[in-house]
């Protein structure tokens, strides 16, 4: 799987491969994606606007995680969290991807970052409280690399695992039969 294909704006394909749709990027995922453009403006953007050209990665946290979900069920996960502080500061330009890629190397030097771990950023402008974001699939646009980031809403687990089972079951369901017909026809 590749970024979109998006020729508006100049998207290429390159040899890391990501996940498509709504699935969480790793730290992995992006950085793969970097490398391949790093000379270029990294701009991230969240709540319908990017980030102002100050921008700083004030913290990289890794996380492991246990806990008991609503269904009393165990579970245990990784995650690292980006923290960026929305700012502007004069003279300066969006960071390029080179390094937000070396941010993220120094951490992995002093904090040991499991690079498959659920990705989130943190965001604030100083002013406002810090909301969570998952980031979705870079991609080219305008000569910059761009990270859309969505509000990460709260989630059941098990109802989150039912509603998948549900998916499956009725994408099984009108799947071809052998005998051409689907059982949905």
């Amino acid at each position: 799987m590749l970024a979109s294909d998006n020729t508006e704006f100049g998207n290429t394909e390159f040899d890391h491969v990501l996940p498509t749709g709504s699935v969480d990027i790793t730290i992995d995922d992006l950085l793969g994606f970097l490398s391949a453009h790093a000379e270029k403006a990294l701009v991230f953007v969240y709540d319908g606007r990017a980030v102002r050209s100050g921008y700083h990665v004030t913290e990289v946290k890794a996380g492991q995680f246990a806990a008991l979900d609503c269904g009393a069920n165990p579970e245990s996960w990784s995650e690292i969290f980006v923290q960026l502080l929305d700012v502007d500061e004069a003279e300066r330009t969006h960071m390029q991807a080179a390094r937000f890629s070396a941010i993220i190397r120094k951490v992995t030097e002093h904090v040991g970052l499991d690079h498959s771990a659920k990705l989130t950023f943190e965001v604030s402008d100083g002013v406002r409280p810090m909301q969570l974001y998952s980031a979705a699939v870079p991609e080219l646009v305008a000569g910059t690399v761009r990270v859309d980031l969505s509000p990460r809403p709260a989630s059941c687990k098990p109802r989150d695992r039912w509603l998948e089972e549900q998916q499956k079951a009725n994408a099984s369901c009108c799947a071809p039969a052998i005998d051409g017909k689907t059982c949905c026809s």
